[in-house]
């Protein structure tokens, strides 16, 4: 026989060789759909580009407004342009003869900024209604006694505490339920309760709102029997 190929055995060559273009061709297109897939996966997740699962468009997180310091010069006082008060001895009284008297217009006598002294933010107070009675560890005796509080952050944090008395409340019968006798008939024990106190508000309020604000507790009645 003729090493000849036949007329009927070209076309099925072709054919043949064909189908394989068409199966490289499409595991090509294959490889590149799942590296374009992968790409795409790890870029939304974050795998690649350095992100961290966020993507580029999303807002940034909002701060908070949180409350502000209020200077010295915004502070309220009680009483203005009423009888006596705290600013009786700044513009009335003696300083409304300045001219009067020879040893007022001494040089010495004039209010400097060390002189003037007092805090740089202003304070505010606020008193809580309903007084607190606990008894006290270990013994017999019960306290009971009334607190206020200040801040020198503006009106927030008053709102603040309103919000939340209820649990500012527990958290202050917490406090005083864990002081032991020996600790309220001295000053100092009475001062480091008041301290105690302010950390269980300023803790209740932190974990309430992410800002506790209160500077100073004060006892307006304190009663142990």
């Amino acid at each position: 026989m003729s090493d000849k190929e036949t007329p009927a055995e070209k076309p099925a060559k072709k054919k043949g060789k064909l189908v394989k273009i068409l199966v490289m061709v499409v595991g090509v297109v294959a490889l590149l759909g799942g590296g374009v897939g992968a790409g795409l996966y790890a870029s939304s997740s974050g795998l690649i580009g350095g992100g961290d699962g966020h993507g580029k468009d999303e807002p940034p997180e909002v701060k908070k407004d949180l409350p502000k310091l209020v200077p010295k010069s915004e502070e309220v006082k009680a009483g203005a342009g009423g009888e006596g008060g705290e600013g009786g001895g700044h513009g009335g009284g003696e300083g409304g003869s300045e001219g009067g008297d020879a040893a007022h217009s001494d040089e010495n006598s004039r209010p400097t900024p060390e002189m003037e002294g007092g805090d740089r933010w202003a304070s505010t107070y606020y008193a809580m209604e309903k007084e607190f009675t606990s008894n006290l560890s270990d013994s017999t005796h019960f306290i009971q006694v009334g607190v206020a509080i200040s801040t020198s952050y503006d009106n927030k944090v008053i709102e603040n505490l309103k919000t939340h008395e209820i649990a500012i409340r527990s958290a202050i019968l917490l406090a005083l339920g864990e002081t032991t006798e020996d600790q309220v008939f001295t000053p100092e024990g009475k001062k480091q309760l008041s301290l105690r106190i302010k950390k269980a508000i300023n803790d209740t309020l932190e974990q309430k709102e992410g800002f506790g604000g209160i500077g100073n507790v004060y006892f307006t009645t304190f009663v142990v029997q």
